[in-house]
């Protein structure tokens, strides 16, 4: 059995250090694993009860109907001065409507990502599991990847040869399968 592994990223620019991570996390995917990255995150509107109520547009739906799915979710975050990228922060605000009965609800989740900075960005990856959690995903707190320094450690270097991105590849979407599967998540 495979699982799909739906792959958000939360940054927009094409040459985005996070991107590239996220491919290498889709080229590493172990067997059993299926990742593909959702397109659409740049054309949501923001969440908007007004929206919700009039229907949710199309590239709504598509998200939501690409999430249910999925059997995982996995969030590549950048950190946006000590945060959450607005684009990820919306996409969970639409996948948990109607609220505690969204389409992320009980979906194995987990959220890696890179950052300029010495940490890697995990203030944006605490706060993704926290949105996450309250949505009503299964999140995934033990297993992270936040990977430092970005810029210059990916200036000359795709993430899909670091050695660190593909170890840390095969225990987080590993976990994810594992979560999928029921079985217990080594810590």
């Amino acid at each position: 059995m495979t699982t799909s592994v739906l792959v958000l990223v939360g940054s927009l620019r094409a040459a985005s250090t996070n991107r590239a991570l996220a491919e290498a996390l889709v080229h590493h995917a172990p067997e059993g694993a299926s990742l593909s990255v959702f397109e659409g995150l740049g054309e949501l509107p923001f969440y908007s009860d007004d929206l919700e109520a009039a229907g949710a547009p199309a590239s709504v739906q598509a998200l939501r109907a690409a999430v249910s799915e999925a059997d995982a979710l996995l969030l590549v975050t950048p950190e946006y001065n000590g945060a959450l990228p607005a684009v990820l922060a919306n996409a969970i605000d639409w996948i948990s409507r109607p609220f505690g009965n969204g389409v992320v609800k009980d979906v194995p989740s987990a959220v890696v990502g890179t950052a300029l900075g010495q940490y890697g960005g995990v203030w944006a990856q605490e706060i993704a599991r926290r949105a996450l959690g309250i949505a009503g995903a299964s999140v995934l707190d033990e297993v992270f990847l936040a990977v430092p320094g970005s810029v210059k450690r990916y200036a000359e270097l795709h993430p899909r040869d670091d050695r660190d991105v593909v170890e840390g590849a095969a225990k987080v979407i590993g976990a994810l399968v594992a979560a999928h599967e029921g079985a217990v998540v080594p810590a």
